[in-house]
């Protein structure tokens, strides 16, 4: 029986056919649009069919905008445990902590929710090539589930993705495009690209696929807590105080209200719960504006985070979106969490818990232990976190060389840095090195450099166009750091760490070389010992990958 649903546009109120390659209203031409069922039909059949269902994704599939699942593409994806934190519920004094465990998906995110729905809907609409721009694990998803439906992926990625995960992308055979600048940056290019060849766009908060998939999160974590009480379940269905999730764009909660809604529509839940949006301190765009009391969240130009999955710096309408239904319900709170406060939950929660999550995941568990802190969260309300990802590094040496495309934003140099260089740099500490020394003949890495440091704090920087300049400048500033190039015109970067060596006064001064040279072993082991760390220079500065934006792009 074909799903009966319509899409009706936020703006102009006109309700129209779903078709997946039309991305605007036929009316206004506006991109912000959602698909409403017939929910007193649906109510009343849907959950006498639920016990012959399998406990996945397609369990609610009469509230998806799919006519007929594919069953070969089908992965397992949904059905997630929900697990409770009983040592964590300790620590914090909340015995009802859930944790909805997404790392059990079948690429380990929860983005598989997302890449799924939209890859069924892509493949009944005949679409045989897309276009996504990620700033990670949707890029995986969307890759695996791409592979099995024989779709051909471009996934535009920014440069400060993992390559770890950009491997795991190129492993599933999607192009992948790397993009020196932000993930904004990258989304434009991306855009574009598909503009100009006339292929599908995942647009994110803007694909009605992509929304009504995290709907399902809702659905499971109410049907789960109702189980929990013992069989049979009772109706209607539980739904918790509170609901935990790390956001970059909002795409998750945005979805999960939705899915909340609907729920309480069609009479399966009493109360839709409070929303805690975690954001990372370093790019909270949403967070600024929700403590602005603003309806529209001013973008973060410059995101300063080693999180990069989370570096989403314009959320757009999404936020203003998330806001009206958070405020509409039950409510619920905004707010961020330091790239520090994250690493050190990963730690307690692999060490209590036994789970070993990403980043991103950790900055929602984070956010808890903050809102607890500050009475946001009352020790009687029960909790369900999203735990969302969980990293796992491909092998490196499978996939060879020419793996991926680099493209550089027209303002990269402007706004970013190259893969690895900033998260290096964001370590350095403005107490342990104020004091800083460039050494680099190219006038445009200097000014790159300095760009990233000015990111990070307020430091004294100086700056040397060659070896000899190096070594003087270390003798009369006495600084606390030097980044060091090796290819310089008189006197090389190994002959300057040999001089600075040779000499007690700078001996101890801590160097990251950064070189665009391929190193031998013999010189590799030359360096060992006398610097801090090793960083390479990409192309980033090269007139080819110029010559490849046009050529992609063209």
């Amino acid at each position: 029986m074909e799903n009966q649903f319509y899409i009706e546009c936020l703006d102009c109120g006109l309700q129209s056919k779903f078709e997946i390659t039309s991305q605007t209203c036929p009316r206004c031409k506006s991109a912000w649009r959602e698909a409403r069922y017939d929910y007193d039909n649906i109510s009343k059949s849907l959950i006498q069919r639920l016990h012959e269902r399998p406990f996945d994704l397609w369990r609610y599939r009469e509230l998806l905008p799919i006519q007929d699942p594919n069953q070969e593409l089908i992965m397992g994806e949904g059905g997630t445990p929900l697990i409770r934190a009983a040592n964590l519920g300790k620590m914090l004094g909340l015995p009802n902590i859930l944790i909805k465990d997404e790392r059990q998906g079948p690429t380990s995110s929860f983005k598989d929710r997302q890449a799924a729905v939209a890859i069924q809907a892509l493949k009944e609409a005949g679409v045989t090539e897309i276009v996504l721009a990620s700033t990670g694990n949707v890029a995986i998803s969307f890759s695996a589930y791409s592979a099995r439906a024989v779709i051909k992926l471009w996934a535009f990625l920014t440069s400060l993705v993992p390559a770890s995960k950009m491997r795991e992308v190129a492993l599933y055979g999607s192009q992948v495009v790397k993009v020196t600048g932000s993930y904004d940056q990258t989304k434009q290019i991306a855009g574009e690209f598909a503009r100009q060849r006339h292929l599908y766009y995942d647009n994110g908060s803007r694909s009605i696929p992509s929304i009504e998939s995290m709907k399902t999160l809702a659905f499971e974590i109410c049907e789960q807590l109702t189980l929990q009480q013992g069989p049979p379940p009772s109706f209607p269905w539980r739904a918790p105080d509170w609901y935990f999730q790390s956001v970059s764009g909002g795409l998750g909660p945005l979805g999960v209200i939705k899915g909340f809604e609907e729920l309480k529509q069609m009479g399966w839940i009493e109360n839709v719960p409070k929303i805690g949006v975690i954001q990372v301190e370093g790019c909270s765009p949403m967070v600024h504006a929700w403590k602005q009391n603003k309806d529209i969240a001013q973008p973060v130009l410059l995101p300063q985070t080693l999180i990069a999955t989370l570096a989403t710096g314009d959320p757009g309408r999404t936020y203003t979106l998330l806001r009206k239904k958070m405020l509409r319900n039950a409510g619920g709170v905004f707010e961020s969490v330091t790239d520090e406060e994250a690493f050190r939950a990963m730690h307690y929660l692999a060490k209590m818990e036994g789970l070993s999550v990403e980043p991103a995941s950790a900055v929602a568990f984070a956010g808890l232990v903050k809102l607890v802190r500050s009475g946001h969260v009352q020790s009687n309300e029960s909790i369900v976190i999203n735990c969302t990802g969980h990293t796992m590094p491909i092998e490196r040496n499978i996939l060879g060389d020419g793996w991926s495309k680099n493209v550089v934003s027209p303002h990269a140099l402007e706004e970013n840095t190259e893969e690895g260089l900033l998260a290096a740099l964001s370590q350095v500490s403005i107490d342990r090195f104020p004091r800083i020394l460039i050494a680099d003949d190219n006038a445009e890495v200097r000014q790159l450099l300095r760009r990233i440091l000015h990111t990070q704090g307020k430091y004294t920087l100086f700056e040397a166009i060659n070896g000899e300049e190096a070594i003087q400048m270390a003798h009369n500033e006495r600084p606390d750091l030097i980044l060091l190039d090796l290819m310089m015109p008189g006197k090389d970067g190994f002959a300057v760490l040999d001089t600075l060596q040779k000499s007690p006064e700078t001996a101890n001064i801590p160097v990251v070389v950064i070189t665009a040279k391929e190193l031998t072993p013999a010189e590799k082991s030359r360096l060992q010992g006398h610097i801090q760390s090793l960083m390479q220079k990409g192309d980033f500065l090269t007139d080819e990958l110029l010559d490849e934006v046009r050529a992609l792009l063209g």
